[in-house]
């Protein structure tokens, strides 16, 4: 029983490496001629694929921190006075 059960999991294990076995072209390969009939495949592809962008609708612009962003205009702040020392506002606060 132990026997069968290693030779499962190496069977299994053995599949999966083999999967990852492909042939991946090499720097400077030259690519494999296409046939005909995948050439036309591939321009039919092409073709649906532009197709279905021109079905997409225009979204128009979107403010992702519309929801956050009040529709109000900012308050803007109150003048600022001027005292005989020239300073943008008087001191404020407690004496100590």
């Amino acid at each position: 029983m132990r026997i069968f059960l290693v030779a499962a999991m190496a069977v299994l294990l053995s599949g999966a490496a083999q999967a990852q076995n492909q042939n991946v072209p090499r720097y400077g390969e030259e690519d494999k001629e296409k046939s005909p009939a995948q050439i036309q495949a591939d321009k039919a592809a092409e073709r649906a694929y532009r197709n279905s962008l021109t079905n997409i609708p225009d979204k128009g612009p979107s403010d992702p921190w519309g929801a956050v962003r009040s529709n109000d205009a900012p308050k803007s702040a109150a003048p600022k006075t001027k005292t005989k020392t020239g300073a943008a506002s008087a001191k404020t606060g407690s004496p100590n």
